[in-house]
């Protein structure tokens, strides 16, 4: 049975990958000052540029939920053509997408009886999702059905390792992650937290490096240590509009693992709107998440 691939548009994935339009996408939408911005697909990377030059022009910006009936408007076209879909979320640890995912496909089993949907929790984010989102189409392509390929994912998502560093310490404030007072102290100090997304799904900060040099170094030291390539060789880096920092750390990776095909792409702003400007991620498939 053939089916359809869906992500919400929170995830981060190689734009050649995405030209060949084997996954689709769930909109989602983003403020940035008085603006609401409608996001169809993974935006380009000029208008991510613009995007975070404006975050640190100290624009607010935030997201908003999916509500049930957007995935029922996003999925019944298909369902009315019989058509099958595995949906990948942003991670119900972060958001609670995956949970208004589930509610729509009740909605259309009240509507039209037996559907086959298949819903995912990526338990990550951003290039995580990326990832999976390639590992989902590989696996529809080697013939697996839906319920094999959703399974699949299901069983290797928490296999998806996501070491994050951020710049801007005042948006983890803003989130709930850190106090006032440490945000305005680590700021002082040039502190740049490690965080990490746990097994379940949920972000942890994992270590505090002063300056960017001895954040990278360990990032790297934790890929070096959890990287497992029987996935294949690709990773992903993220960033927030910080290529130069991005370039760097794909060096870093490349001297470990000089066969790896390593992957920079922009941060979307539905994941940047939380993190803020200059955040750098590398995800990759590694040992098994705690």
């Amino acid at each position: 049975m053939s089916y359809e691939i869906f992500s919400d548009v929170s995830l981060d994935i190689d734009k050649e990958f995405m030209q060949k339009d084997e996954v689709r996408f769930v909109p989602m939408e983003y403020m940035l000052g008085e603006e609401t911005f409608h996001c169809e697909r993974p935006e380009s990377d000029e208008m991510m540029h613009n995007y975070y030059d404006k975050l640190r022009q100290a624009i607010p910006t935030r997201t908003s939920q999916i509500a049930p009936f957007h995935y029922v408007a996003v999925f019944e076209p298909y369902i009315k053509e019989k058509k099958s879909i595995l949906y990948l979320s942003l991670s119900g640890g972060l958001s609670n997408t995956y949970e208004s995912a589930q509610l729509a496909v009740e909605m259309l089993k009240e509507s039209y009886g037996e559907v086959h949907v298949e819903v995912v929790d990526s338990l990550g984010a951003t290039g995580g999702m990326g990832l999976l989102a390639e590992a989902a189409c590989r696996n529809r392509e080697k013939g697996m059905s839906l319920s094999e390929n959703a399974a699949w994912l299901r069983e290797n998502a928490n296999k998806i390792n996501y070491w994050f560093k951020v710049e801007d310490l005042m948006y983890l404030k803003r989130g709930g992650r850190i106090s006032a007072a440490t945000a305005v102290i680590g700021t002082a100090l040039n502190i740049k937290p490690i965080l990490t997304i746990n097994g379940e799904g949920k972000l942890d900060t994992v270590a505090k490096k002063r300056g960017d040099s001895l954040a990278l170094k360990y990032i790297v030291e934790q890929f070096a240590d959890s990287f497992d390539g029987s996935f294949g060789e690709t990773v992903y880096i993220c960033c927030a509009d910080c290529m130069d920092n991005a370039a760097k750390l794909k060096q870093m990776v490349l001297e470990l693992h000089p066969e790896l095909v390593v992957k920079i792409t922009m941060l979307s702003p539905i994941i940047g709107a939380h993190t803020g400007p200059d955040m750098l991620s590398l995800i990759y498939f590694g040992k098994a998440r705690a």
